[in-house]
């Protein structure tokens, strides 16, 4: 009989339920991996098909909320007790770093998931200990339930800390949603190691100092910068200019950066008073005893005064569980210099500071501390223009509370979407222009008519479909932000994006602007209901009976309304699906599709029938033919599968992203086509949906399944319905 623990007689398959997630793409890497399209499955959330989240956070008990997180602050647990008998650091920091992943540059990160939970972002070295600070509010989150999301909790969590200790804060919104599995689509960089130097082969760093777009943090594993200074060597001015560019792809200014930086310091402490070297693995890496806990210490007491998380050991200020303005107090009184922390991390203490002005130790008041600086603090002493205004709060402690209190208020509110999904009875009513405000739209007006007018225009379909779409495409789920409705593809800056054709869609828009007008209907809702007549006149010259719904409603934002240099990263530098890239890239183009895709909240079904409607609706970027496979351009047909699949033919390559497809017996040219029309011929699981849509009992189909996506897309950013 076979040794049970002897591999080769064990009637079981190795590594079968714990093989790599993705075993085919390490078999067939250059394999177009669908998985991000996928990531949020229904099946992965143990919630009730019909259960809607909106709907139970108006249940909610706020205030009952609210005072059971204020009494967590000072309720101790001998676990993992708190810093001077008061959670509200650890909490802050929780929040912090769960919004503060948030970038602008593709919407991804934040808080709005509750991702925090789930690796990578559980296991991020900067991320250390907040495991304990999620174990903490459970108690609170079983007794609230379904209720209240993990997302809105942590964020909460956060604001209820600051409000313990003397902050007015400018207020919460409700309505994150909680996900169930980890995001597989946000790309945090290239390195195979944590905290790897920008001098690493794999670093995010090319020339002087040009950090990867679409990264923020300046290390794989930081939410921000180094707090021990640029690849862990102090330099304050080099570390403010890491700072401003990472703060700037959290979409905040120098001001916003200064008044995070401090109020966040002004409360809570670093901890690095023991040897790093005795900490357990991290939470996704933990053995199975540890219950999803990391970073324990089994080796030395571990907790209380001696934690050690960053390496870093002390607080900023003298009070560090009181809003004040000590921090710019503790900046300015002193000179600093440079010293190890206990755990060997390099830090700033003052050159000389009185006994009473140092803070007491965690656990022992009559034990005092010199207080620290990062060289994230010492940049706001030593960069000129955050000097400026790290004095300004100095000498004005009400407009650094009220900058901060806005600035944390944008932080953790950025990815959540505009007003219009705030939920709650803290929520502001103040419009702000990072919330991409819209007036309220009409429907009381005759569609009927609108479109009428529209038909008698002289507009070609081709022109219609392709300006509704071009108006819908910048629609990111990531943060809710683009869209439709707004109708800001007639303002700066997307008016003049080479991706809309300015010239095309300048001639489009000053069609459709005054019949807009003569109807009281908003400019939005009419280049939608454009879309929808060429898309529907497709339809009928097809040979199909297949409505095309329309829901009224959206509203026109004003240049005022509008920041213009905040909207210049919603520019598509390619769009599949309508054959276009700005340039060529190292990405290929099906990958670009992908992104694209992903962030408009489009499955690969979903995908699939979009690119093959739109190619035989003969909408390509500046008319090109690329993909264009079928003899009866304009008309929603099934052609492209149709001729996609079709093995009388012969694909043959003729330049970077271009290929001829011919006829297999005499060799002439039929078409053009790119990659992104090639791929759903060559991936197995996309070809298996252009074959699906290929069969001759699927032309109704197609034609059905291509409306409700394109609905979807006219729709996805109607948060208003």
């Amino acid at each position: 009989m076979s040794d049970s623990n002897n591999s080769n007689g064990c009637p079981f398959h190795h590594g079968g339920a714990s093989a790599p997630a993705n075993a085919n793409h390490a078999w067939w890497p250059k394999s177009l991996n669908l998985d991000i399209l996928h990531q949020h499955d229904q099946k992965t959330s143990p919630l009730a098909s019909n259960f809607d989240y909106r709907e139970a956070v108006k249940q909610l008990n706020v205030e009952a909320l609210k005072s059971d997180l204020k009494l967590l602050m000072q309720d101790s647990q001998d676990w993992w007790p708190a810093d001077w008998g008061h959670y509200g650091g650890l909490m802050i920091r929780m929040a912090w770093h769960s919004a503060g992943t948030y970038r602008i540059s593709d919407g991804r990160g934040g808080s709005a998931t509750g991702n925090q939970r789930f690796a990578p972002l559980n296991s991020w070295p900067d991320n250390g200990n907040l495991d304990k600070a999620r174990r903490l509010l459970w108690p609170i989150k079983r007794k609230y339930g379904n209720q209240v999301s993990w997302a809105d909790l942590m964020i909460l969590a956060g604001n209820m800390a600051y409000e313990s200790m003397g902050l007015k804060t400018f207020g919460f919104a409700f309505g994150r949603e909680d996900i169930w599995h980890p995001e597989k689509d946000i790309y945090w960089g290239s390195e195979t190691d944590w905290l790897a130097p920008s001098d690493n082969d794999n670093s995010r760093y090319s020339g002087e100092r040009d950090l990867e777009n679409p990264l923020a943090a300046v290390m794989m594993g930081l939410i921000y910068v180094n707090p021990e200074g640029v690849d862990g060597k102090p330099d304050p001015l080099k570390t403010a200019q890491d700072m401003r560019v990472t703060f700037a792809r959290m979409a905040m200014n120098d001001e916003e950066t200064v008044a995070l930086t401090a109020g966040g310091h002004t409360v809570g402490k670093a901890h690095g008073n023991g040897d790093a070297a005795n900490l357990g693995a991290e939470p996704e890496g933990a053995e199975i005893e540890e219950q999803g806990l990391g970073w324990n210490n089994h080796k030395s007491r571990g907790v209380g005064r001696d934690t050690v998380t960053s390496g870093i050991e002390g607080a900023w200020t003298s009070n560090p569980t009181q809003w004040d303005n000590g921090y710019f107090e503790m900046l300015f009184k002193h000179d600093w210099w440079l010293q190890k922390s206990p755990a060997g991390a390099w830090q700033w203490e003052p050159v000389h500071i009185e006994e009473q002005d140092k803070p007491v130790d965690v656990e022992d008041s009559s034990i005092r501390h010199n207080p620290i600086m990062t060289d994230a603090d010492m940049a706001l002493r030593f960069d000129p223009e955050y000097r400026k205004i790290s004095e300004k709060f100095h000498q004005d402690p009400a407009y650094f509370e009220e900058v901060f209190s806005r600035a944390w208020f944008k932080l953790t509110h950025r990815d959540l979407g505009p007003k219009s999904r705030y939920l709650g009875p803290d929520a502001p009513a103040e419009d702000l222009i990072w919330q991409d405000p819209i007036p309220a739209g009409s429907s009381d007006y005759d569609v009927a008519a609108v479109n009428q007018a529209i038909a008698a225009s002289g507009l070609s379909n081709q022109e219609m479909i392709a300006t509704a779409w071009d108006s819908a495409r910048t629609f990111r789920g990531s943060d809710k932000r683009g869209g439709a409705n707004g109708a800001r593809i007639a303002l700066a800056p997307q008016n003049q994006w080479q991706g809309n054709e300015p010239e095309r869609l300048n001639q489009v828009l000053s069609v459709l602007a005054p019949i807009a007008e003569a109807h009281n209907a908003s400019l939005a809702d009419t280049i939608v209901l454009a879309g929808n007549l060429g898309l529907a006149n497709s339809i009928k010259a097809a040979g199909f009976d297949v409505d095309v719904p329309f829901l009224p409603g959206r509203g026109d934002a004003s240049a005022e309304q509008t920041d213009v240099e905040s909207f210049a990263v919603l520019e598509p530098v390619a769009d599949g699906f309508r054959n276009w890239q700005k340039q060529h890239f190292a990405v290929k183009p099906e990958e670009l599709l992908l992104d694209r895709a992903q962030l408009m909240g489009l499955s690969a079904p979903e995908m699939t029938v979009l690119i093959g409607g739109m190619r035989v609706l003969n909408v390509n970027h500046d008319g090109q033919a690329h993909g264009v496979f079928t003899d009866r351009p304009g008309l929603l047909t099934n052609d492209f599968f149709v001729n996609l699949t079709d093995m009388a033919n012969t694909w043959e390559p003729k330049g970077r992203n271009l290929y001829h497809i011919n006829d297999r017996k005499t060799g002439a040219t039929k078409w053009s086509a790119t990659r992104v029309d090639l791929v759903f011929g060559s991936n197995s699981i996309l070809r298996s949906y252009a074959e699906f849509y290929a069969q001759d009992d699927n032309q109704q189909q197609f034609v059905i399944d291509f409306v409700a996506a394109w609905n979807k897309v006219m729709n996805a950013d109607r948060f208003d319905v």
